[in-house]
């Protein structure tokens, strides 16, 4: 997926300079708009599976059977707990966040609960 971004700052860069004359004087606004429209198909791919989950050393973002998924910082997470299907985060501030994991398979709600409790004692130690 790096790559597609690569390419698509190079398109966007070459539309926009007109680093090529064409003698369509279009041309340049059509390989700009190619770049802008693979921008929109790699920031788009959270929108392509019902069941995504992000994450980067800073927090996580996990869309479960929802439109939208939960937005959630390592750093504020106090406890998470996988009880059957469930997954329960809580929060430093007190409020608990619950994921139902019901088409979830099990090997994957332990990683999912694996990756959130390493990071979360990763950023709350470090």
């Amino acid at each position: 997926m790096l790559i597609l971004i690569v390419l698509s700052l190079i398109f966007i860069l070459a539309g926009a300079f007109e680093v090529f004359e064409f003698e369509n004087p279009n041309m340049n606004k059509y390989i700009s708009g190619i770049g802008f429209f693979m921008q929109v198909i790699y920031w788009s791919k959270m929108f392509w599976y019902k069941n995504y989950v992000q994450w980067n050393k800073k927090g996580i973002v996990i869309r479960i059977k929802s439109v939208l998924g939960k937005s959630l910082r390592f750093d504020e997470i106090r406890t998470t707990e996988l009880n059957e299907k469930t997954l329960t985060i809580t929060k430093f501030s007190g409020k608990k966040i619950q994921i139902d994991l019901n088409q979830i398979t099990e090997a994957d709600s332990q990683r999912l609960n694996k990756i959130l409790v390493e990071n979360t004692i990763a950023n709350n130690n470090g």
